[in-house]
């Protein structure tokens, strides 16, 4: 791994030696603030930036810790942000290719919900759960669960289950499997469950069952989600 040390005169972000990654840091905690934390390695200490989500699964100080880094070049700076997985640093760049997501702002987002939830949401075409984060509004919310529906399949294998996931019939035509799972969804929406949580119940009864008429989606699904409105 190549890391740059310093900047000689002339130097610019656009150089060939600029464009080294930092991918992965493994070391122990230094410190850790509201934003982030310095991450020790070999004597050498790193700012990484991180969500509450990652910083609150970091050890105290001197623990050992590996977090996987998006690394970021600009004229001014290097940024370094850091997450517990590969899957919620792909999560954070799948967030910023949206119009006025910036890395403030999808840290934010991953804040408040998990990658997981993240696609969900987006799967759901949940606006609401991405108003739960600093700094979303509602239009950058419904952008986010608009934008990112057509890269559902960005957000990793078997992340989420799409609403029109339903069975083919034998002449290759959709059957009425990614109805019964929108009825079913809206039905629990209807008794007070949030519509995230609905969709993810759904889905994993869906995925058992994809013939599931909707009466068996919803009973499949109330038992899994114990009657705990949300």
């Amino acid at each position: 791994m190549r890391i740059i040390a310093h900047r000689p005169y002339g130097w610019s972000p656009h150089d060939d030696g600029a464009r080294a990654m930092i991918g992965k840091l493994k070391g122990r905690v230094d410190s850790v603030s509201s934003d982030g934390a310095i991450i020790d390695v070999g004597g050498v200490g790193y700012q990484v930036f991180c969500g509450a989500r990652t910083l609150s699964g970091l050890p105290a100080p001197g623990g050992a810790v590996e977090l996987v880094i998006e690394t970021h070049v600009r004229e001014d700076h290097i940024h370094l942000y850091g997450f517990a997985t590969a899957f919620d640093r792909d999560v954070f760049r799948l967030l910023m290719t949206v119009q006025g997501v910036g890395a403030k702002v999808a840290l934010g987002i991953m804040s408040t919900l998990s990658g997981q939830q993240i696609a969900q949401a987006v799967a759901a075409g949940d606006s609401a759960a991405f108003r739960r984060a600093s700094g979303v509004g509602p239009k950058l919310a419904q952008r986010l669960a608009t934008e990112l529906k057509d890269k559902l399949p960005a957000f990793g294998g078997g992340a989420v289950v799409p609403i029109s996931a339903g069975k083919k019939k034998a002449n290759g035509q959709a059957a009425d499997g990614g109805s019964s799972v929108e009825d079913a969804v809206s039905a629990l929406v209807n008794l007070g469950y949030a519509r995230m949580d609905a969709f993810a119940a759904v889905s994993r009864a869906a995925a058992a069952d994809g013939a599931a008429p909707v009466g068996t989606l919803i009973k499949l699904s109330l038992k899994e989600l114990g009657g705990n409105l949300g």
